[in-house]
């Protein structure tokens, strides 16, 4: 493992491309008795056998590789989330998209071109394998060009999460359950918000006495930002959860927004800021110049609009302090009476970039139904997200001139060409808002609809061709019963995913795939794919060639369970001629108890006449019904 490791430096280094690399080692392990809200011991996974894992600090002109070596017992991997990695999705992280999993013991290499992509601002990595972010695999990730759009004195990070006292894998078992036939998602337990600078998690207040296993690190009441009169700060603020939504703001100050996922924008002042899981702002604070100093409160309340209920125990508002001088007394000034949502079309990028021009839209309807097994999906277009038994992108390599054929990918994929304009429409026929993030790109905001199916122009609006400089990010929140058109343009051959970054949400199914210009990306993969992303399939277990299901066909999918379905409503054939045969029987008798109770008598051979006409007439309309069946099919 060290010498494929040490031939993967070389090769990586020896790169033109590559002026300058910064490398990680992160070995992804279990840390017990992790307690970062003070209210309940738990395991959590950590990075270096230390949690949270360390953020992430590089410059624009350098690149990143990051070693991940799989310390669990089950496999693995990270997503840096918001990179356009470039034509290589076999490092982008996605299981089953991207890559087969880490294996226990093994390591993946992370390539990430940061020099070669022109990104710059506020991202985060994370775990994108069976919920594991939940459960902690997460931390910043920020690049800093070389000369910022805005100035100011000094810079940090502000990490927002919900959190939960039980395991990822023990909410799904009751998340997705025949018990919870609405689909109740796991309502947090708790609220986190810790602060980092450039590379560090800053330490808990003087005098606080955290938890032991997280004692390095402050959270909450036991975090600070300490700020001096007169000095400007950038404040870069992360939502790491699964599911809250976060309003933000800071007591005593004023907040001008300058970017949101990695995108700068200009300057806006702001009262809050809303976030939904996954997405990122910077903004810039001054410090006051009081003579009489205050420590001035930093508030993170929880979105609880979507919880089907607010636990009693759970306190979903979330308090640091600024701090000027440890002896300066603390002003809270509570809770606000609104919360103000931020339009993401109101943003406008530093960088002009015109709307691009009209192409094909990919409609999705966004639904949640009970399905025929008895549990909760989620669905576009009807029809919920299963993972292929083939990552995605290995299928892209390996079907020859058949990776251009949108079945071999199963449901919900959509094979787009090299530079296409695309559209990706997202109707939200749910009761609650989602946040969706696509892989591989920013998208050009370009409509926003209140109410998707109304003919009122004023809250389902037309949609405008020629805008100047529409905004552009890669996670954006999809109202309740509203849409969001986004546009790109395929110019990333690979495979990325689309989908709701509510873990739960994705975890039943809310997702899919853009297969991007799939036959340049074969040519731009040769010589380009480490042997390890295939050996750690075949170590898993994991076909890595042919279709999704693992086939050299187009058509055959046989031996992957796609499913479940939605119920069908109403009479099915073979109810239907099972209320005949009851309707049928109940005349019959009817009939009998008349005849004799005005004395009639029935010889046998009569009653083993009637009897075969009865089975005659079952079996004619058996028939009839069988033929329904089969047209129906």
């Amino acid at each position: 493992m060290w010498c494929s490791r040490f031939l993967f430096t070389l090769l990586f280094l020896a790169s033109p491309a590559f002026a300058g690399v910064q490398e990680v080692w992160w070995n992804i392990t279990y840390v017990l008795n992790a307690n970062p809200d003070g209210l309940y011991e738990r395991r959590v996974i950590g990075v270096n056998g230390t949690w949270p894992p360390p953020p992430i600090s590089i410059n624009s002109t350098d690149s990143l590789l990051l070693h991940a070596t799989n310390s669990l017992d089950v496999a693995t991997t990270l997503h840096h989330h918001g990179m356009y990695m470039n034509s290589t999705s076999w490092m982008d992280g996605a299981l089953a998209v991207g890559q087969c999993g880490i294996p226990p013991g093994q390591t993946f290499h992370y390539s990430i071109p940061v020099n070669t992509s022109d990104q710059w601002g506020t991202y985060w990595v994370h775990a994108h394998a069976s919920g594991q972010y939940v459960d902690g695999l997460r931390a910043p990730f920020v690049i800093h060009p070389p000369q910022e759009a805005y100035s100011y004195d000094e810079e940090f990070t502000v990490v927002l999460g919900d959190w939960y006292h039980q395991e990822h894998t023990v909410l799904m078992q009751q998340y997705v359950n025949i018990a919870d036939p609405g689909g109740a998602e796991p309502i947090p337990d708790s609220g986190l918000m810790y602060f980092a600078q450039n590379a560090t998690n800053l330490p808990p207040i003087p005098g606080s006495n955290p938890s032991p296993v997280t004692a390095a690190t402050g959270f909450n009441e036991n975090a600070t930002l300490n700020f001096v009169p007169g000095r400007t700060y950038r404040l870069r603020i992360i939502s790491e959860a699964a599911f809250a939504g976060f309003y933000f703001w800071i007591d005593g100050h004023e907040m001008r927004l300058i970017e949101a996922d990695g995108t700068d924008i200009q300057s806006k002042t702001v009262d809050q800021i809303n976030l939904g899981a996954a997405q990122r702002y910077s903004i810039l604070v001054t410090a006051r110049n009081d003579t009489s100093p205050s420590n001035w409160a930093i508030h993170a309340n929880m979105d609880y609009t979507m919880f089907d209920t607010v636990p009693a125990t759970l306190n979903p508002n979330v308090t640091s302090y600024i701090t000027y001088s440890s002896g300066a007394p603390k002003t809270d000034l509570g809770n606000v009476s609104t919360y103000d949502v931020i339009n993401d079309m109101d943003l406008v990028p530093l960088t002009v970039i015109e709307q691009l021009p009209s192409g094909s839209t990919i409609p999705l309807l966004v639904s949640f139904d009970t399905m025929d097994d008895g549990t909760n999906r989620a669905m576009f277009n009807g029809v919920t997200y299963v993972p292929p038994l083939v990552p995605a992108t290995l299928s892209v390599l390996t079907l020859g001139q058949n990776a251009s054929v949108q079945e071999a990918y199963g449901p919900l994929s959509f094979v787009v060409n090299h530079l296409d304009f695309i559209d990706i429409q997202v109707n939200n026929s749910d009761t609650n808002k989602h946040p969706f993030h696509l892989h591989g790109h920013k998208y050009q905001i370009i409509n926003r609809s209140l109410q998707y199916n109304s003919t009122d122009p004023t809250v389902n609006p037309p949609l405008a061709e020629g805008q100047a400089n529409p905004m552009r990010r890669d996670t954006t929140i999809v109202p309740a019963g509203g849409s969001l058109t986004f546009r790109i343009a395929a110019d990333n051959p690979g495979v990325w995913f689309f989908h709701c970054h509510i873990d739960w949400h994705l975890q039943v199914g809310l997702a899919m795939q853009l297969v991007e210009a799939p036959l340049i990306a074969q040519e731009r993969s040769v010589g380009n794919v480490p042997s390890f992303v295939y050996d750690q399939c075949a170590m898993t277990n994991t076909p890595s060639s042919g279709n999704a299901a693992g086939h050299a066909s187009t058509t055959d999918l046989s031996g992957w369970t796609l499913g479940p379905y939605q119920q069908v409503l109403g009479w099915l054939p073979r109810a239907i001629g099972a209320m005949a045969g009851c309707v049928l029987t109940a005349v019959l008798g009817m009939i009998t108890v008349t005849w004799y109770s005005f004395g009639g008598s029935i010889t046998d051979e009569e009653m083993e006449e009637e009897v075969r006409i009865k089975i005659a007439e079952k079996e004619k309309k058996r028939g009839i019904f069988g033929r329904f069946r089969r047209k129906k099919d």
